[in-house]
């Protein structure tokens, strides 16, 4: 490749890195929290609210619903609103933080419905509030299972990431479809692939080794 296309590529790498790492933050902050909240308002939880938990299910589950190059378009008019574009890496962040945030809550509401009941019924004889219980039990004893489905959800970004390409977000996708499929150049097209797989490679092994050393139970 030319000293131009080098630097084109590593600039779309690091735009990838960028809309993956900004979007996984906000799920994460924002998907744990809705994690949380589906399991304490569930019935027998520790803030029981049924008809919340059901208004929460529904929304997660709506968003979760639309594919996600739907979601794209139909959030073109918010993401204008929030950024003042519809195309770049910062728009598509907005997107991309709007489909992972739903995808990592169930994630982590799976992984906190594996807790120990009994541990949860422990702290509570011992008088822990529910601020307590989700700080002292609940997050520690699911965190390699948070760990995990986090590292799931920032493979999955990549991914769609890459997508975001096909409406001008930049990153490694734009790249493969302007350079790859348009101009037909199948190295730019290898090239984007290779780099693709060993991004998730590296994601999946540092997500794998980090729950490896969170698990204690073996």
């Amino acid at each position: 490749m030319s000293k131009t296309m080098i630097d084109l590529f590593l600039r779309s790498l690091w735009e990838t890195i960028l809309m993956t790492g900004a979007s996984g933050f906000i799920s994460l902050v924002a998907g744990l929290p809705l994690g949380l909240a589906l399991i304490a308002t569930e019935r027998g939880g520790i803030a029981e609210n049924v008809w919340l938990n059901r208004l929460l299910a529904a929304i997660v589950n709506g968003f979760r619903s639309v594919p996600f190059i739907i979601l794209l378009v139909a959030l073109i008019p918010l993401t204008r609103l929030i950024v003042g574009t519809s195309i770049g890496t910062w728009a598509a962040i907005v997107p991309l933080s709007i489909a992972a945030t739903p995808y990592y809550a169930r994630i982590a509401e799976v992984s906190l419905r594996e807790v120990d009941h009994g541990l949860i019924e422990a702290a509570r004889a011992m008088g822990g509030n529910r601020w307590t219980i989700v700080r002292e039990v609940l997050v520690p004893e699911a965190l390699p299972g948070l760990v995990a489905g986090f590292t799931v959800t920032l493979v999955t970004l990549v991914g769609a990431s890459a997508m975001a390409g096909a409406i001008g977000a930049g990153g490694l996708g734009d790249l493969a479809i302007r350079y790859g499929y348009q101009r037909f150049e199948t190295a730019v097209m290898t090239w984007v692939v290779m780099v693709l797989i060993v991004l998730v490679c590296a994601l999946q092994w540092l997500g794998d080794r980090l729950v490896a050393r969170l698990d204690h139970r073996g």
